[in-house]
């Protein structure tokens, strides 16, 4: 069966030139980045190659790009770090009720060892409200973590507005990026954020990398100890052929990012309409306009969304139901009860998340399914 895939804010394919960039670092070129000898030193000259262009993505210095294993541990690093470098200065930290479970799972673990954490209220379209920001700060906030974009429902958020409020009282921002970065652009340095997470299987490198960046002269807790490794912030021995391919899954986002954002908007912005012309009771999740270019989030009245992803799975169609980080969980997404959605409506929604290689013929494909099974699914109801 010929697999029409749309979830690639769960997952993304490994480009060919990131895989060919990988290979030597494999069987030829294997040697550990600590050692002297020569293998061993093409493999940290590799990685510092590696760390400059995920720095241009995002345009920072080199030396403030720190190699993690994934997304989740670039947001635990991010805020465990903070909270254990300044619980003499304040144990309060604001983030939002629509986090990836990385963010809002590190929080409420931080909450059993006394530090208070406020969690923001989003509007129907998942986008944070600013005076309730500057309402919620005290003497003891310590830090903000607000995502830059939500990977659910795409909406993104006001992040120069947070940075902004952030600097006026002294806290720290980091923002988890991961669905952002190689999608849209960034600028930390225009935006004035301090700290951002990505990960290397959103942007087309592999599984098992992420990157954390930090701003030069802000102090953070390592997470992992062991060796002096990412300049004794990250021990244990670097995964050098996933950090190549991160880096070079960076290098071609920059290189590709207008192009790619205008394709992907041009075959969301064709699916939404279709589907808002063919199928009847139905509620498109998130902002019209300021959302992701690649992500369309539907809920279909009378529908279990279980059942939708099934049978689309059944027709070799790969789509999502929310995060594939709460997959598996009986309970509507928090994303989509934050917004104000009742357990039915949130319960029947299916993120729909292109990639550079769907093509309008995909979205017709697509579409055509959807309606078939959406009928025969309410028929059944």
């Amino acid at each position: 069966m010929d697999i029409k895939y749309f979830d690639n804010a769960a997952t993304t394919k490994v480009k060919s030139e990131v895989i060919e960039e990988m290979i030597p670092y494999f069987s030829k070129q294997y040697g550990n980045p600590s050692s002297l000898y020569s293998i061993g030193r093409t493999a940290k000259k590799g990685i510092e190659e590696a760390r400059k262009r995920v720095a241009k993505l995002i345009n920072c210095k080199p030396n403030e790009i720190y190699f993690t294993g994934c997304g989740s541990e670039s947001d635990n690093t991010a805020i465990k770090g903070i909270a254990y470098a300044n619980f003499r200065k304040g144990k309060h930290i604001i983030t939002s009720k629509i986090e990836h479970p990385a963010i809002l799972h590190t929080c409420q673990s931080l909450e059993k060892y006394g530090f208070n954490v406020t969690y923001l209220n989003v509007n129907e379209e998942g986008i944070i409200n600013i005076e309730e920001l500057k309402n919620s700060i005290r003497n003891d906030t310590i830090l903000i973590s607000i995502m830059y974009a939500n990977n659910e429902i795409g909406s993104i958020q006001p992040i120069n507005e947070i940075s902004k409020i952030a600097k006026m009282y002294n806290i720290i921002f980091h923002t988890d990026a991961v669905q952002a970065c190689g999608n849209i652009p960034i600028d930390v340095q225009k935006s004035g954020i301090d700290m951002l997470s990505l990960s290397g299987h959103k942007l087309y490198a592999p599984k098992g990398i992420g990157a954390l960046y930090v701003r030069s002269g802000i102090e953070f807790e390592k997470f992992i100890d062991g060796g002096h490794q990412e300049r004794n912030k990250r021990g244990g021995t670097e995964n050098v052929p996933g950090i190549i391919g991160l880096g070079k899954a960076c290098e071609l986002a920059n290189i590709n990012l207008n192009q790619h954002m205008k394709h992907l908007q041009e075959i969301r912005d064709y699916y939404i309409s279709e589907i808002q012309s063919k199928i009847k009771d139905i509620k498109l999740n998130g902002p019209i306009s300021n959302r992701l270019p690649g992500n369309a989030n539907f809920s279909f009245k009378n529908v279990e969304g279980e059942a939708l992803l099934l049978n689309l799975d059944a027709k070799g169609i790969c789509v999502s139901s929310g995060s594939a980080c709460t997959s598996g969980s009986s309970n509507p997404s928090h994303v989509l009860t934050a917004i104000g959605l009742n357990k039915d409506l949130a319960k029947s929604a299916i993120r729909v998340s292109f990639g550079e290689e769907n093509t309008k013929e995909d979205v017709d494909f697509l579409v055509d399914n959807l309606v078939e099974i959406v009928s025969k699914l309410r028929n059944m109801n």
